[in-house]
C-alpha cells in the first residue's frame, strides 16, 4: 500500500508546486512506514520524472497519451484511479492548483474518500486517526480534519511545506495505460484557461509577481510594471478595479474571486491590500508593499514596505535590477 503522488508538468519540467507535493507524500509514506509513488500526465520529460526520486519518489508511472497534453478533469481523474487502483495507494497527494483541486474533488466522489483542501503540515497519524491541518477562512485560522475513509486525499497548499532534495537515487519510470477512450476528452476546453502573462511565464506558477494597482494612476504608466517584471524575470498581474476599469486583461486579476497565486516574491505597486486581494496572495512567501499612503492595509501583510509614489519608486527597482545584471 503506497501513497500516490500526483505531479503536474509545464514546458516538460515538473511544476514547483508538485514537488513540494513530493516531497510532502514521500514523508508521509516513511511515517506510514510505506513508499510514495508519483503519477505523471501529459507532456513531461521523463528526465524531470526520474529526478524526482530526489523527493523520496521510488516509482512514477507516466502516461504519454498526446491528447492528456491539454488538461481535461475526467480523463486526468480516470489515469490517476488506474493508478491508485494498481499501486493500491490509500493516501493520494496533489498541490492545491486549479487541476489538483478539480480532479482531487472528482477522485473522492469516485474512490468514496475523504477530501482535505489547502493542507499546511503534515498529518499526524495515531492509531485509525489520520488528521491533517488545514487552512481556511481565507487564511485566518486554520481547523484540524479527521478524514475517515479508507481512502485520504491530500491537496497541499502552495509554499507550505519545504521541498527535499535529499540526493536519492533516480526513481524508475514505467509506462501507465488507462485505454482512455474518446468519450473521456468530451468535456475538452475549446481552448486553453491558463494564459501567460508575458516573457512566458504563466501567472499561477510563477516564483515572482509583480502586481499594480490604481496608484499606477492608468494605463500609460504599465510600462513599469511590465519593465520590472522583465528585469525579475516575473509575471505581471492587477488588482479587481484595474482589470474593472479595462487597465489590464481580466486573466493578471489577482485575488478572492480571480487568480490565487503563491509566488516567493510578490511585489505590489499602488495597491491599498482590499481583504479579497489579500485573499488571493497571502499564500507569497515574501510582500513587497509599496504605496503613498502609510496607512494603507497591505502593510500590515507585507514583509517589505516602501511609502512612495509607485510611479516614482519603480523607476528606482527598475534600475537596481539591472545592476544587479551587470
Amino acid at each position: 500500500m503506497s501513497v500516490l503522488v500526483f505531479v503536474e508538468g509545464l514546458n516538460g519540467e515538473i511544476k514547483k508546486s508538485s514537488l513540494e507535493a513530493a516531497s510532502y507524500g514521500s514523508q508521509v509514506a516513511q511515517a506510514m512506514g510505506t513508499t510514495a509513488t508519483a503519477v505523471a500526465i501529459g507532456d513531461v520529460h521523463e528526465e524531470a520524472l526520474a529526478k524526482l526520486g530526489e523527493q523520496g519518489i521510488s516509482k512514477v508511472l507516466y502516461d504519454a497519451d498526446d491528447r492528456l497534453k491539454q488538461f481535461v478533469a475526467d480523463a486526468y481523474v480516470k489515469v490517476i484511479a488506474k493508478a491508485a487502483q494498481q499501486e493500491s495507494a490509500k493516501v493520494l497527494v496533489f498541490s492545491n492548483s486549479n487541476i489538483g483541486a478539480a480532479v482531487g474533488s472528482k477522485l473522492a466522489v469516485r474512490l468514496n474518500g475523504s477530501l482535505a483542501t489547502n493542507v499546511t503540515e503534515l498529518p499526524k497519524i495515531d492509531g485509525g486517526n489520520f488528521t491533517v491541518t488545514r487552512g481556511v477562512f481565507s487564511g485566518k485560522a486554520f481547523a484540524q480534519v479527521n478524514l475517515t475513509s479508507d481512502v485520504k486525499i491530500i491537496a497541499v497548499k502552495k509554499n507550505s511545506t519545504d521541498i527535499i532534495s535529499n540526493g536519492g537515487s533516480a526513481a524508475t519510470v514505467e509506462k501507465l495505460s488507462a485505454d482512455l477512450a474518446e468519450s473521456d476528452f468530451a468535456a475538452a476546453p475549446k481552448e486553453t484557461v491558463m494564459q501567460d502573462t508575458g516573457g512566458g511565464v504563466l501567472l499561477p506558477e510563477a516564483e515572482i509577481v509583480v502586481s499594480g494597482g490604481r496608484g499606477m494612476k492608468g494605463p500609460e504608466n504599465w510600462h513599469l510594471i511590465e519593465e520590472l517584471a522583465k528585469e525579475l524575470g516575473a509575471a505581471t498581474a492587477c488588482s479587481k478595479p484595474v482589470s474593472d476599469i479595462g487597465w489590464r486583461p481580466h486573466h493578471e486579476h489577482v485575488g478572492q474571486t480571480g487568480i490565487t497565486v503563491s509566488p516567493n516574491l510578490y511585489i505590489a505597486a499602488g495597491i491599498s491590500g482590499a481583504i479579497q486581494h489579500l485573499a488571493g496572495v497571502n499564500s507569497s512567501k515574501v510582500i513587497v508593499v509599496i504605496n503613498k499612503d502609510p496607512e494603507a492595509p497591505f502593510f500590515k501583510a507585507a514583509d517589505y514596505g516602501i511609502v512612495g509614489d509607485a510611479l516614482e519608486v519603480l523607476p528606482k527597482l527598475i534600475e537596481a535590477a539591472k545592476a544587479l545584471d551587470k
